[in-house]
């Protein structure tokens, strides 16, 4: 991809590992993600941590967190919601991701297919469109 650009479209990706998760299972997940996310059309950028002092590790909020750039006008966004939608069915756990663009979150978790496709369709056309 391009560059980022300050017309590029930023979309906070957070991942919530289950309650059964531990912390080694979580950073797992939250680099097979990226690594999902890598291959599409997009830059995929850490969210930095502010670690108070004395602290050895990021929290796994941070962790789980991934700030994805992308061209609005390149129709990637809708893309993007299938991987992480299709990322999440063939995870054995219960986990679920947040996606916050403009103050505007959607949390896609394991839905019936209709209920995750009238909300992911809700969310894209708010967001695929530039302006």
């Amino acid at each position: 991809m391009a560059p980022m650009t300050d017309s590029d479209t930023r979309a906070l990706v957070r991942l919530e590992a289950d309650d059964e998760a531990d912390a080694e299972e979580f950073d797992l997940l939250a680099r097979r993600l990226r690594a999902e996310l890598g291959e599409l059309d997009v830059d995929v950028l850490p969210v930095p941590a502010e670690l108070p002092p004395g602290a050895k590790a990021a929290d796994p909020v941070t962790i789980g967190s991934l700030m994805v750039a992308f061209s609005a006008a390149g129709g990637v966004f809708p893309g993007l919601v299938e991987t992480l939608r299709e990322w999440l069915g063939r995870q054995a756990g219960k986990h679920k991701i947040k996606v916050t663009i403009d103050g505007d979150t959607v949390e896609l978790e394991r839905a019936t297919t209709d209920e995750r496709r009238q909300l992911i369709e809700a969310f894209v056309r708010r967001h695929a469109q530039p302006g």
